[in-house]
């Protein structure tokens, strides 16, 4: 199987070019458009000789290689243009989150891959991790009772090493649109794609203020059309010395009972002696490994993998109803 690599600009790109070149059925091709206008920033042919991936130097050089599916790392704001040129070459697609920094871009993404009959796929790898497996187990037999309602936490470090995370333009805003979507795409699963009616949102820049122009913490509120209501702390107020970029809780209350989760509990806590910072070292499978099985699953099957573009817009329409609410400081219903 032939896999093409669409950019470096993500941080998980190096993780899904790593996991790739690991698998004895894959061919790995990448390419890195606009590396030379991320100064000071690794990436192009010097990241890739990094890798150990083979690189061209254009998309066109990429298609031309005649992939069957493509990962797209690039900046959310060129997600559409990059994921519309892959299928229209007829590869399939797994596109980093947020899908697309506007809901119309997402559906315009879903309708470009089902006329080229390929599959849309969306990165959320914390769907995969063992411990939302398991949640997710226990609350589809009834050990929770009927679901209420859901609180999700995801905060993490300002991201370092990559400059468009803090630029509104490439990014669609700063840290509601980083951390909202992994939470809403759980919740997604776990309400089985039911819709979102009404989402509140405050954020503010309190956090970080002399770096950014973004904001950096938010609380939303989403009520779904099943009468559950979720809320996610969205925030980068981990300090530089966080043993790990940051973390995802979530917490699941029902009629009879509670069920919790932590995306990043199954790991050893340690300290390092040089340089003076509590350490955690992880174990078992990772995330990333499992979300990479699942697209490569979909093309040899021809079964689409989840989650798929529409989860991607609908995590979409929750981010963009949360800039709304937060700007008008109202609900906003959808």
């Amino acid at each position: 199987m032939k896999i093409g690599v669409l950019s470096f600009a993500h941080l998980h790109a190096a993780s899904y070019v790593q996991n790739l070149l690991a698998m004895p059925d894959v061919d790995v091709l990448a390419t890195d458009p606009g590396h030379a206008e991320r100064p000071g920033e690794s990436g192009g042919p010097e990241l890739a000789a990094e890798f150990g991936v083979d690189y061209v130097d254009s998309i066109d050089g990429l298609l031309a290689w005649r992939p069957d599916g493509v990962v797209v790392c690039s900046e959310n704001a060129h997600h559409r243009a990059h994921v519309e040129r892959a299928a229209a070459a007829g590869a399939h697609v797994l596109c980093e989150k947020p899908l697309a920094t506007s809901v119309a871009d997402a559906e315009a993404m879903v309708r470009a891959c089902a006329e080229a009959g390929v599959h849309l796929m969306v990165a959320y790898p914390v769907r995969f991790s063992p411990a939302f497996t398991a949640l997710r187990e226990a609350v589809e037999k009834g050990a929770v009772g009927a679901v209420r309602a859901i609180t999700g936490t995801n905060n993490g470090r300002l991201p370092a090493g990559r400059a468009w995370f803090t630029d509104p333009a490439l990014a669609g805003g700063g840290a509601m649109t980083d951390h909202t979507v992994h939470v809403a795409d759980l919740v997604d699963s776990l309400l089985s794609g039911t819709p979102a009616v009404s989402v509140y949102a405050q954020s503010n820049r309190v956090l970080h203020h002399d770096d950014v122009s973004v904001e950096t913490a938010g609380l939303v509120s989403v009520e779904y059309e099943n009468g559950v209501v979720m809320t996610v702390d969205c925030s980068w107020s981990k300090p530089d010395t966080y043993p790990t970029w940051g973390g995802l809780t979530l917490q699941v209350v029902g009629s009879a009972g509670v069920a919790d989760m932590d995306a990043f509990g199954q790991r050893v806590d340690g300290f390092a002696a040089e340089q003076g910072t509590q350490v955690w070292l992880p174990y078992g499978a990772g995330a990333d490994d499992a979300l990479l099985d699942a697209f490569l699953e979909g093309i040899r099957t021809g079964v689409p993998p989840q989650p798929d573009g529409m989860v991607g817009v609908r995590t979409a329409q929750i981010v963009e109803a949360g800039y709304a609410s937060a700007a008008s400081g109202q609900p906003v219903r959808l």
